[in-house]
């Protein structure tokens, strides 16, 4: 989601910290994953943090980073744009874990031809106190998802929390699925599963219909965090939109 806004008559080019979406009436929410940093780590996390000792910060950084680009590609494949490995010189562009990744949401594509209804789908919601941006909406088989891609190591149970706000967020605008689910692109999947899965090599498309529990967690934690963050506001700053010497 683009963190900034070009005011043509203040001549500035405002920015909003990533962390919280503007409401309509100019106010602002936080987001579901702003959110999410108040669910408790588990004792595998604190294990991997205490292995890569100094290290977690940079791994950290270049897995959202990876992420971040995984999400690009795909955004570009299924708005219909041609996705190349190579540029005009034919030096690659991305690093090959990246495009062994934006490969499996290609083969999933190919395979299933998911009817997609919508893309990156910004959602803000002053009654419910949060926003997010959803990856996708698509029909397979006549079921509809609402789908979250991810490319960490794990499915980790916030992310059926997080699917269970944008549920909520969608619904709140009129939106309704009949199933959440994750389309998990570092699987270690080495087939295509059983009748009736929906999966390949390397990747995994899990789905869940009720999501009813996971959003009862999702408002407890937004009560914790609001508890932790009562204060807090997004950080705000801007530059001029010109400059003459």
């Amino acid at each position: 989601m683009k963190n900034f806004n070009i005011d043509q008559d203040k001549g500035r080019i405002e920015f909003i910290d990533t962390r919280f979406y503007a409401t309509p009436n100019g106010g602002y929410v936080p987001s579901v994953t702003t959110i999410l940093e108040a669910y408790p780590k588990d004792a595998s996390y604190f294990k991997w943090l205490k292995e890569v000792g100094g290290d977690a910060d940079a791994i950290r950084d270049e897995a959202g980073r990876r992420g971040s680009l995984v999400h690009e590609l795909t955004e570009r494949y299924d708005s219909g744009e041609e996705v190349s490995y190579v540029d005009e010189y034919g030096r690659p562009k991305y690093k090959m874990l990246e495009w062994s990744m934006f490969e499996r949401y290609v083969d999933f594509s190919v395979t299933h031809q998911p009817k997609i209804e919508m893309i990156e789908l910004h959602m803000v919601s002053k009654q419910l106190g949060y926003a997010g941006t959803l990856d996708r909406i698509m029909s397979i088989d006549g079921k509809r998802y609402l789908v979250d891609i991810k490319t960490s190591g794990s499915i980790y149970p916030s992310y059926w929390l997080q699917l269970a706000a944008y549920r909520n967020l969608l619904e709140v605008h009129g939106i309704f699925v009949d199933s959440v689910a994750i389309l998990w692109l570092n699987s270690k999947t080495r087939t295509r599963g059983k009748k009736g899965d929906i999966q390949g090599i390397g990747w995994q498309f899990v789905s869940k219909d009720d999501t009813y529990k996971d959003l009862c967690l999702f408002d407890n934690t937004f009560e914790l965090w609001k508890a932790i963050n009562n204060d807090i506001k997004p950080k705000e700053f801007s530059y001029q939109l010109k400059h003459k010497k």
